[in-house]
């Protein structure tokens, strides 16, 4: 397809055909939406400058940012992309611990910056890093799918928590300490896996008392994309240390944000500076702003939970017809649908989930495959996504498993 145009959840080709997006988490209030495109324009025709100066949308932004967030992140720095936010974080961790060590979750990918991508452990993006590089400590990823303990087991939070207790103590038996515990609130790399009940409380216990901070990574999963919560790492009922944002923040503009608190702030001044040309220009923050508004005078949140919701119980229902779909992940509008060939074994369906998508998009819906073995369709659309379009695209896969696979 040749895109030529966006409109709220909707792409145009050249040809003039629509095709219902269910993959873009950047246009997060919906692609072109007026109110963003009318503050970046206005913005523009003002002044748009480097982060040198002062102005006063910086502020106001940030402070609108921290009022989302528990305390004490209350620490604003302005950046350009989620990568960048990613990279960043890294460093206040390491500043702050005076430690080098990073435990993340196996199959996670937290950007393409050399520090981030030596952190990330998805076989696609990095299949070296977990060999390669000695102070990446990949766990076990608390899937109650693939996994060893199931969602029926009511400990198995717990028990995923114990691989992060086991990673600290073969840091401490070298020598050394984590500097940090690095995850999202939902798994959206790995398909949209959301963690089990009591995973990341355990963790961030264990990782604070080992001398560790905890970093939220939102790129992917923030602004009320869960549903129930504005930040997915609510719900597991924690706080953490640092939190990145990236993607949705801006609705496509290149904008992101790393916020922390004043203690590990201090820290990083005390050893560094740091300088983001672009990063907070007011360009940037009225778009920021702007999207800030759209998600809350339009209800997007509560909308992405009820939507989330209705388009949940439909792909469980093709689950319940279709043997090729092994499970059915997510959270409000982020879910992913994991293709097997045979349940029993769980072999990965990847040849089929390919198919499967070039298929969707000849019937006017774009989908993609991730995961380490790219067999689970992600799900993760504009959330002024309708209960009609979360149908239309519950049809439209219905009928492309009815047809056949063809791989």
């Amino acid at each position: 397809m040749r895109i030529v145009r966006g409109w709220r959840q909707y792409l145009y080709d050249d040809a003039g055909r629509a095709y219902l997006d269910a993959i873009n988490n950047v246009a997060h209030v919906g692609h072109g939406h007026p109110r963003v495109v009318a503050a970046a324009h206005r913005q523009m025709a003002l002044l748009n400058t480097n982060s040198r100066f002062l102005y006063g949308s910086m502020v106001e932004y940030a402070e609108r940012l921290t009022a989302l967030l528990p305390d004490p992140l209350r620490v604003v720095f302005f950046v350009c992309t989620g990568s960048e936010a990613n990279d960043l974080a890294l460093r206040l961790a390491r500043a702050y611990t005076r430690q080098h060590d990073v435990i993340v979750i196996d199959g996670e990918y937290h950007g393409n910056t050399t520090a981030v991508d030596e952190i990330s452990t998805s076989l696609l993006d990095n299949p070296a890093a977990k060999d390669t590089r000695p102070w990446v400590h990949a766990v076990m990823r608390p899937n109650t799918y693939r996994g060893p303990y199931g969602a029926d087991d009511p400990a198995c939070g717990e028990k995923y928590a114990a691989e992060v207790r086991a990673a600290i103590e073969r840091v401490r038996a070298q020598g050394r300490s984590p500097a940090a515990f690095f995850t999202e609130g939902l798994l959206g790399s790995s398909g949209g896996i959301a963690l089990p009940d009591g995973y990341l409380p355990h963790v961030y216990a264990a990782v604070r008392a080992a001398g560790g901070v905890c970093i939220a990574d939102e790129v992917q999963v923030g602004f009320g994309r869960v549903g129930t919560h504005f930040w997915a790492f609510e719900t597991q009922g924690v706080v953490p240390d640092i939190v990145t944002m990236g993607k949705p923040i801006g609705n496509g503009h290149p904008l992101s944000a790393v916020v922390t608190t004043p203690a590990i702030a201090e820290a990083f001044r005390a050893t560094t500076s740091y300088f983001n040309t672009y990063g907070g220009n007011p360009v940037s923050c009225e778009v920021g702003m702007a999207v800030l508004d759209v998600i809350e005078q339009e209800g997007l949140q509560a909308s992405a939970l009820e939507v989330g919701r209705h388009f949940k119980a439909a792909l469980r229902d093709l689950m319940g017809r279709h043997a090729l779909i092994g499970a059915v992940y997510g959270l409000g509008m982020y879910m992913g649908v994991e293709l097997v060939r045979d349940r029993d074994t769980k072999q990965p369906a990847t040849a089929e989930a390919l198919a499967l998508a070039e298929r969707m998009r000849e019937l006017g819906v774009i989908v993609y495959p991730t995961g380490d073995h790219y067999n689970i369709l992600k799900i993760k659309p504009p959330l002024v996504f309708s209960r009609a379009n979360a149908e239309f695209f519950a049809a439209m896969l219905d009928r492309a498993l009815r047809e056949g696979v063809a791989v």
